[in-house]
């Protein structure tokens, strides 16, 4: 497969992996794709160690780095981000706190054992840029931003890097946003994307977008994409490669928590939902226990980013380990209902192509047929 951004990376596919597994992007690279490290869990001295163990198991591959850097996020006129913390502790209300604990009782989730030291990562800029400098010190080939467009001050150090820079956009407004920001290639993701999400759908949103930033800037198309069918259709609507994400959360290599893991090879297309209850902001999850207490009449509601993921980090470990499981939930999108079987990542890929010259050769069929 040749494309613009199969020539830029020289990569085999323009096929991106989005994972928080190292083993997945060091697989989905050395396979002929690119994969991307999403770094938000990670402090700065653990992200060091998760690219030194890539650089050294990529095979000379190249792979990315994404990061969350919002534009809008409560505090974010704070100094540093130990006043940051401070401040956003602060906010969180009793209620809240209150709500949470019972919920966690209700299903049997055991007491916290120590107190979480990773309340706010990488949610904000001031958490985000030392991970951006950590990234940079590294041989990859792109930096990524996972919500709204980069600071311009980030763009041009990756620039100046030589690191080509992506930017997320759910509509066409924020695609021109992140051009305007100085991306090189935009993420058009759909509302059937996992994690953080619009309301548009993939199939009206990639040629809305394309037909936005003009033929200068490269798109991938996002949100829903795990088999090759859907990589034919991407590219079909003017993207130049795809970005995925979900369907790496089931293969050999993920580290995908052992609780959650059922649930995602069980579960259908119709069984995720947009919820704020996880980061404070739509995100697409497994629906659960947990999405469905914080829609519920008895819920305070959620908080504001990064506040909401503050008040139940300590809480998601706990829950991956205790309790009932019912409340047990992941990011994932609708792709989930295709995601039955644990393959390796490298398998994955293959699949994907060799389902996407199928359907290229159809298509083929029936525009030569007579």
């Amino acid at each position: 497969m040749r494309t613009r951004v199969t020539e830029l990376f020289g990569i085999e596919y323009p096929i991106f992996a989005f994972s928080h597994c190292r083993d997945v992007v060091a697989a989905v690279s050395r396979a002929g794709g690119m994969g991307v490290l999403g770094a938000l869990y990670f402090t700065p001295e653990e992200l060091e160690l998760e690219l030194k163990w890539i650089d050294e198991h990529v095979g000379g591959k190249p792979y990315g780095v994404d990061v969350v850097m919002p534009a809008k996020y409560e505090g974010a006129d704070a100094g540093d981000a130990e006043e940051l913390l401070g401040r956003l502790q602060a906010m969180i209300p009793q209620g809240h706190r209150d709500f949470l604990e019972g919920l966690l009782a209700e299903h049997g989730v055991e007491p916290p054992s120590e107190k979480a030291n990773r309340t706010l990562l990488g949610w904000t800029d001031q958490t985000a840029r030392p991970q951006v400098e950590v990234a940079l010190r590294h041989d990859i080939a792109l930096l990524a931003s996972a919500l709204g467009p980069p600071p311009a001050d980030v763009v041009e150090l990756a620039h100046e890097h030589g690191v080509k820079v992506a930017g997320l956009a759910s509509t066409a407004r924020h695609a021109g946003k992140q051009v305007a920001a100085g991306v090189d290639i935009i993420v058009a993701q759909g509302t059937e994307a996992g994690g953080h999400t619009g309301e548009v759908s993939t199939m009206v949103l990639i040629p809305e977008v394309v037909d936005a930033v003009g033929e200068d800037t490269i798109v991938l198309a996002a949100g829903g994409i795990g088999r090759g069918r859907q990589v034919a259709a991407g590219l079909a609507l003017g993207a130049e490669g795809v970005w995925t994400g979900s369907i790496w959360l089931t293969v050999e290599e993920a580290d995908t928590p052992e609780r959650a893991l059922p649930k995602l090879l069980d579960a259908t297309s119709r069984d995720t939902v947009r919820s704020r209850a996880w980061t404070g902001k739509p995100a697409r999850f497994l629906k659960t226990a947990w999405t469905d207490a914080w829609e519920s009449e008895a819920s305070p509601g959620t908080l504001p980013m990064p506040m909401q993921f503050m008040l139940v980090s300590d809480a998601l470990p706990r829950i991956a380990r205790s309790g009932d499981g019912e409340l047990v939930t992941f990011p994932v999108g609708q792709i989930v209902g295709s995601m039955n079987k644990v393959k390796p990542a490298a398998q994955v890929v293959y699949d994907l192509i060799e389902e996407y010259v199928e359907a290229v050769d159809r298509l083929t069929g029936l525009t030569n047929a007579e």
